[in-house]
């Protein structure tokens, strides 16, 4: 095999493409519709794509001005334990991600930042979901107090990133966006990579 350049992977994807040819939605909820559609694949044969769509959502990576990243540890029913990870929430249909980051930030934490970059933006389940998560470091925090939505329990924390990344380590952090974000910062306070200002 050939070994070949991302650049050149971009370049020529035609030959993996697989094209919609009907589709059905097979379940609309309150945020998630399920859909099934039929595909002719590259090679013209059929196949049938379920998936989910979803409106997208953010995620803060808060510093604290001693360095602490600020945490939450909440409990995901799907996988029917506490999980630790950065704040995030959906987005409102046509909402801005930054506002969405900012509203969350506070919603969750009670605090608000002065100083907001974009980091990435991250598709966390691409075999079967639409989701994106875009990811935003948030600095010189202000703290104030929490608005929690009627059906949400969490717990707030500030944990060094030496933690972070022992948890992960040991799987202690499942979550890909903090997973994410911890390499990310990591990286970041070696000077190796920067956000985007905004």
């Amino acid at each position: 095999m050939t070994e070949k350049s991302l650049s050149d992977l971009a370049i020529g994807d035609a030959h993996l493409r697989e094209e919609r040819v009907s589709g059905e939605a097979i379940y609309d909820g309150i945020f998630l519709q399920m859909k099934r559609d039929v595909v002719r694949l590259p090679d013209g044969a059929e196949a049938m794509r379920e998936y989910l769509t979803h409106p997208g959502a953010v995620a803060i990576l808060a510093i604290l001005d001693d360095g602490r990243v600020l945490m939450e540890r909440q409990y995901r029913y799907p996988i029917a334990k506490a999980c630790l990870e950065i704040p995030a929430g959906k987005l409102e249909i046509g909402e801005d991600p930054l506002l969405c980051a900012q509203r969350e930030l506070l919603e969750e934490t009670g605090y608000t930042a002065s100083t907001w970059s974009f980091i990435r933006r991250i598709n966390p389940v691409i075999s079967y979901s639409t989701e994106f998560i875009d990811i935003y470091l948030a600095q010189g925090l202000i703290e104030g107090k929490s608005q929690l939505d009627a059906e949400e329990f969490l717990d707030v924390f500030a944990a060094p990133l030496e933690d972070l990344l022992q948890w992960v380590e040991r799987g202690e952090i499942t979550d890909v966006k903090t997973i994410i974000s911890s390499y990310w910062l990591e990286r970041y306070r070696r000077g190796l990579v920067l956000p985007k200002s905004l």
